[in-house]
């Protein structure tokens, strides 16, 4: 639908700090323009100050700024704007009200139960978006086979919009529901987000709601069937609340945008870009789908502009800013998420998946404990990078300008305080000075380091060479998480920073070709001219992907099909010019691994749907992207969606023509790389041609960005005028053994990424839903003693347990250990924690070497591997026998050859006890166990490649450094408390002692060495070992001392053996700590490790105790199986509150959603909300606990198995105590029954479950008019910092949740 040739056409992108605009002139030429984002002084709107620039220096005619602009003159404009992004960030949106099913007012403020970051005891999440809650009086619940409660006349039977059948069980109370609306309003809220239980199926109960709402005046009504209908309630719940909370500011800014126009915009196509890629009318575009509307424009431009039809070779866009990077990947298909989070709200919409990174030009540079870090804390805008003239502190900006990367010649002068100066090499060389001869005196101090002096360059350099590794490590997890070799991609580089790191990056990462569009400064905002107009339609769907459904499967992709169709005619687009592509969101049955799949290149056939073959389709991404399928499973259809495309017909190709001479050198300049300072070439972009050539090292600059050629690289300008650059090998550095901090930082990243990619396998090739979905897995590197070198993810019950298990394996097998062997763990004895925790772990062999050279492992919590209760987590278990398969040095793998039927033999073992039996899933644990040992062989592969790169002796050197500088940090740690400790107290001894709720002390005296940075930790005195399952191996005291280590360094450390090197650890044997050989310990690992680490805590004064328990609750029959952990208060510290209804310290669990719940197992959840005021007093209150009630619609076998029913978390400084939890079951005869701490109990259908979790102990007297101070330091917070997304983000978050 080609635009009129003889108006202007406009693609803007309004970002945070500045306004890109793009303009296509009459007659064809092309104008840039980039102009601050908020300038009140000069312009009340930026876009439109942006268009009225170009049309009147185009036209020659005054156009006054407090004049409507005519709009004549415009064909189109196409936007993209961070003000929903914005307000999300800065919590700016709309006051609004959150409408909620009665007994969840607090289901958005719990959310998922797990904390954001794992070591941080401050638990800091994003406030909820609303400020009122109002519980709507109504019910419905699905209806379910073999459901034994009593039936009612009075319920109504309705069928879903999914074909699934409810029973309403409470309508709505509208008369009840009018007054608290009327309450709400004359507060001064005119928004509401409406969000009902299995609303994405029955709409019926929030329509009415809705409807009643309007006609009382509220303004915008979000209503989750309608914004977002797939199910899961606490995802479509923060959807509503997105909507609600941002959709009247961006009516409120497009209201402003028109102002400054003739008429308003009448007849002028206004379109904008949404989170998907695609542009909407400016009158659809809403809250929920403008969450990335100015990065999705840069995914289209490079996606446009940098793949080819012809070979294509998928690309990687790399878009590098000022606080963070951009990651995304593009192979012929925009790659979508459709659940994602930013600023912590969850988003349950199609969105293009940008990984966000923390890595941009102003992020900070430190040196920790002999370590280069950069970030993630941002200088920001203001005072923004030390060059600045702010006082800004040192970032990767600073460093390219130290190294003569960025020439200030060649910036506009608008720095320091009164903005009219140029960029100072001064101010940042000076730091960088100040900073050199820190890193200097730390050389001098260390033993066997060299003695040589680092200049300024190396030390900036540095800070480069770590930069880009830390940009590195998410890419390669974004394209080997879907299978894909990240060396086959083209790396597509635009924004302001990033190509000064392009060619170092690509090369790193084995690429071999960069390419820089023309209009890479202003990527996004051209972006918007190349792409389509979109329109979506889903809905939710529980049909089975086979032949008796695929009749209404088509009818409803035609009914879908139909209304994007008629939407995309209504906007003008003629059929030839719309185009439809079908999705549907296809899992495994039994399984959460939902995919959205196209049957594009799938045709239809007589054994699939007529609009495609989505089971080939489904099957063959499944195995592309996880090396397996499950043939017998059957496949279910979750949603159908059906995306319109309008295409736009507009030509983006130009061309520039060859000159016949040779390229004109601007200046040259000293650049400074690896081999010192370079005589380097400057050329200005504009006056280059299509048939010029440039050898590295060059700069070349454009009007919004700097390109740096690196020397073995070569550049080459396209016939549009674009660059791209081959990228060279590189001359590889020597290193030694010898420390080079630098060095330690990229071995860091190195090792990490060892363990990362292991774990990516690992998940790919697993089949049960602990390991593929929830991610309860670890994988680890050790060195060729057992000691951990790199564990991923930071599971805290597994840190530094694995190393247990692996040091045991070497003492017992010692030379019986060959190459082609893999051993298979999990006694407690051998480093293990408790037994459904399977170990693999095989040793890593060189040539010429006789003994291993170093170890990797994988540790999996399997569902389920035998004892006397499904699940393996008996809450009355008295030996060990009765949990599970023991195996502590079985050969998994014996010369080469998986032992299926002894492994088999031994999973079965258990059934020879009475009363217990074999594994109830064998088909799991074999697939699984064949996972991790795949995950381990990668992990082998990984370790001789780095080997191969720099010889087994620096490897194994390094290995030994970062553990140095784990324990040089936690030394550190030691001396500086030791030294307040003594100036407070005069003493260099703390202790402390806990009890669990039988009566067993958990006692710790820690002696400190203040000049070493050493302390004994000496739990004499504790219990002992129980005749129950709370006994904790001594593996699990180790990983809860690591963690609490982790938590008062409070910076990131190498998480690994070294963090043990100062501390000695004295625990009696035949305790509850180091119990026998055959003592049962599931209770251990769940429930003791958390008194462990309230202990530590309680010794230290760090902070008051939180809940102290994990809360876990299983039910099952026959038929099916559950269990869950839950969340309960988290403890007050120096200077914070505790966070209310979240897990903390060894857990950080996962909840399953409400709806999913109800919709697999026999149970009405009734109640899930804060428990008001069991959180303890003080100068700062603990969190809340929760109360969770569970009804029961069938006869199952309820365990629980918890703690501090009897003793309370304890307050510090003079802080309350928090409630302790209560177990409670409310029969259906009417009693009301204390179940007590750990119990298994036959229910009844009609019987409701009540939990009551702990509170969080308070902190400080409540006299205290002023808060005591913290006993360690307090961390300052970032002044600024950036908001991770994206899918790596996502399993990040996930692994760690667990």
């Amino acid at each position: 639908m080609a635009s009129p040739g003889d108006r202007f056409e406009f693609a803007i992108d309004r970002g945070g700090t500045f306004t890109d605009v793009f303009a296509r002139c009459p007659g064809g030429k092309v104008r840039v323009l980039k102009l601050l984002s908020e300038d009140p002084a000069n312009y009340r709107d930026a876009p439109t100050e942006g268009i009225r620039r170009v049309l009147e220096e185009e036209c020659g005619q005054s156009m006054p700024r407090n004049q409507p602009l005519d709009t004549s003159l415009i064909g189109w404009i196409r936007m993209g704007t961070t003000v929903a992004t914005n307000a999300l960030l800065e919590r700016k949106g709309e006051k609004m009200a959150l409408l909620i099913t009665r007994g969840f007012r607090d289901l958005l403020h719990i959310g998922n139960q797990a904390r954001p970051r794992l070591f941080d005891l401050e638990i800091v999440t994003p406030e909820v978006l609303y400020e009122e809650v109002i519980e709507v009086e109504e019910r419905v619940v699905l209806q379910r086979d073999g459901c034994q409660l009593p039936r009612r006349e009075a319920f109504q039977t309705v069928t879903g919009s999914t074909g699934e059948r409810l029973e309403v069980w409470t309508p709505p109370d509208l008369v009840r529901l009018e007054a608290d609306l009327r309450r709400v309003l004359s507060q001064g809220i005119r928004s509401l987000a409406v969000v009902l239980m299995h609303s994405y199926t029955w709409s019926s109960h929030e329509v009415q709601v809705g409807a009643l709402a309007r006609r009382l005046g509220f303004q915008q009504v979000s209503l989750s069937c309608e914004v977002m209908p797939m199910v899961r309630i606490v995802p479509r719940g923060y959807t509503a609340c997105a909507d609600a909370y941002l959709t009247p500011k961006i009516r409120e800014y497009l209201s402003g945008f028109r102002a400054g126009f003739c008429q308003g915009l009448q007849g002028v196509r206004v379109l904008f870009m949404q989170s998907d890629g695609g542009l909407t009318p400016m009158e659809k575009f809403n809250g929920s789908r403008a969450i990335l509307s100015g990065p999705a424009g840069g995914v289209v431009g490079y996606a446009m502009t940098s793949y080819s039809q012809e070979n294509r070779q998928p690309v990687i866009g790399f878009d590098m800013g000022g606080t963070s990077t951009d990651v995304s990947r593009y192979a012929g298909q925009y790659e979508h998420v459709f659940e994602a989070t930013t600023a912590g709200i969850t988003v349950q919409a199609p969105q293009l998946d940008i990984n966000t990174v923390a890595a941009g030009g102003g992020s900070r540079l430190f040196f920790r404990s002999g370590m280069f870090v950069v970030g993630p804390e941002s200088a920001g805008a203001h005072p923004g990078p030390a060059c600045y003239r702010k006082g800004g502190p040192l970032t990767v900006t600073d460093a390219n300008l130290a190294l003569g990367r960025l020439l200030p010649s060649f910036f506009p002068r608008i720095f320091g305080t009164s903005e009219d100066q140029p960029l100072s090499s001064e101010d940042a060389l000076r730091e960088f000075h100040l900073l050199t001869a820190t890193v200097n005196h730390f050389l001098s101090t260390q033993p066997g380091a060299s003695h040589s002096e680092m200049s300024v360059e190396e030390v900036a350099m540095g800070f480069i060479r770590v930069a880009n590794e830390a940009m590195c490590r998410p890419i390669r997890a974004l394209t080997q998480a879907k299978g894909h070799d990240t060396s086959h991609h083209i790396l597509s580089c635009f924004g302001g920073a990033g190509g000064q790191h392009a060619c170092a990056i690509a090369r790193a990462l084995g690429m071999r070709t960069v390419f820089i569009h023309k209009y890479a400064g202003i990527l996004s905002a051209f972006g918007m001219a190349l792409a389509d107009v979109v329109q979506e339609v889903q809905e939710p769907c529980c049909l089975l992907y086979q032949e008796s459904s695929f009749t209404e499967l088509d009818r409803r992709v035609e009914e879908l099909r139909g209304r994007c169709e008629e939407a995309l005619h209504g906007q003008g687009f003629t059929s030839s010019e719309i185009s439809t592509e079908v999705f549907l969101h296809l899992r495994y049955e039994r399984t959460d691994c939902a995919l959205m799949c196209s049957a594009s290149g799938y045709p239809g056939n007589k054994e699939s749907c007529s609009t495609g073959d989505f089971r080939a389709a489904f099957t063959d991404r499944y195995r592309k992207e996880f090396g397996f399928t499950i043939p017998e499973r059957p496949i279910v259809v979750d949603d159908i969606r059906v995306r319109g495309t309008g295409r736009t017909s507009i030509d983006h190709q130009s061309r520039v023509e060859p000159r016949g001479t040779e390229p004109r050198v601007e200046r040259v300049t000293q650049c400074y790389f690896d081999d010192g300072y370079l005589d380097t070439k400057v050329y200005l972009l504009e006056e280059l041609s299509c048939d010029h050539s440039i050898p590295g090292p060059a700069i070349i600059i454009d009007k919004n960005s700097t390109i740096l050629i690196e020397p073995d690289c070569h550049a080459e300008i396209t016939q549009s005028g674009d660059v791209r650059i081959a990228v060279g090998t590189g001359k590889l550095r020597a290193v030694g053994t010898e420390l080079d901090t630098i060095q330690l930082s990229i071995f860091s990243h190195r090792f990490m990424s060892i363990a990362e990619q292991m774990g990516r396998i690992l998940q790919r090739t697993a089949i049960s839903t602990n390991i593929k979905e929830r991610l309860d897995f670890s994988c680890a590197l050790f060195g060729p003693e057992g000691g951990l070198v790199s564990n991923a993810p930071h599971i805290p019950v597994h840190l530094g347990a694995m190393q247990q298990t692996v040091q045991y394996q070497i003492q017992e097998l010692g030379t019986e250990l060959q190459e082609g062997d893999v051993i298979l763990s999990n006694h407690p004895c051998a480093g293990g924690s408790h037994l459904p925790d399977l170990t693999v772990i095989t040793p890593v062999f060189h040539p010429g070497v006789p003994r291993p050279v170093f170890f990797v492992a994988s540790r999996g919590h399997h569902a389920d591997i035998g004892g006397i209760t499904p699940g393996s987590m008996p809450p009355h278990s008295k030996s060990l026998q009765e949990e599970g398969a023991v195996f502590i040095s079985f050969k998994l793998v014996k010369n080469g050859v998986f032992q299926e039927q002894a492994l088999t033999d031994a999973l079965m073992a258990p059934s020879k006890f009475p009363g217990s039996s074999g594994t109830r899933n064998l088909h799991d644990n074999l697939s699984d166990l064949r996972a991790q040992v795949a995950a381990n062989q990668k992990g082998i592969q990984l370790v001789g490649e780095l080997i191969d790169s720099y010889r087994l002796e620096v490897v194994q050197a390094y290995m030994g450094h970062i553990q140095s500088n784990a324990e040089l940090a936690v030394r550190d740690m030691l001396k500086e408390f030791a030294h307040r400790r003594r100036q407070q107290t005069g003493s260099l001894e703390v202790e402390s002692v806990d009890h669990m709720d039988d009566g067993t002390p958990i006692r710790l005296k820690v002696l400190i060495n203040e000049e070493e940075g050493s302390a004994v930790f000496d739990f004499s005195g504790t219990g002992p070992e129980v005749f129950g399952n709370c006994n904790a191996p001594r593996a699990i005291t180790l990983s809860a001392l690591i963690y609490c280590l982790r938590c008062m360094v409070g910076q990131d450390i190498p998480l690994n053996q070294g963090c043990l090197t100062p501390i000695g650890v004295l625990i009696p044997e035949g305790s509850i700590l180091q119990p026998s050989r055959n003592a049962a310990v599931v209770g251990g690992n769940v429930l003791t490790s958390q008194r462990v680490v309230d202990v530590i805590f309680k010794a230290f004064e760090v902070c008051a105790a939180s809940q102290g328990c994990m809360n876990n609750v299983t039910f099952g029959n026959e038929r099916v199986g559950y269990y869950e952990t839950v969340a309960g208060g988290a403890g007050a510290g120096p200077g914070w509150h505790g966070r209310g209804g979240v897990h903390s310290h060894m857990t950080n669990t996962r909840i399953t959603d409400p709806e999913i719940l109800e919709k697999r197992y026999p149970v009405v959840l009734q109640r899930f909300s804060l428990r008001p005021a069991s959180g303890g007093r003080g100068c700062f209150r603990g969190g809340d606990g929760v109360i969770r009630e569970l009804l029961f619609r069938e006869e199952v076998i309820l365990s629980v198995l918890t703690e501090r029913r009897a003793t309370q978390p304890y307050g510090l400084k003079g802080g309350e105590p928090g409630s302790s939890g209560l177990n409670l079951l409310v029969c259906a005869d009417g009693r009301t029954l204390n179940l007590g701490a750990k119990t298994s109990i036959s229910v009844k259908p009609g019987d409701m479950f009540q939990l009551q979790t702990p509170g969080g102990g308070g902190y400080g007297s409540c006299e205290q008019l002023t808060p005591p101070g913290p006993l360690s330091k307090k961390k300052k917070k970032a002044e600024s910092t950036f908001a991770e997304r994206g899918s790596v983000f996502e399993y990040s978050r996930t692994q760690e949740a667990v």
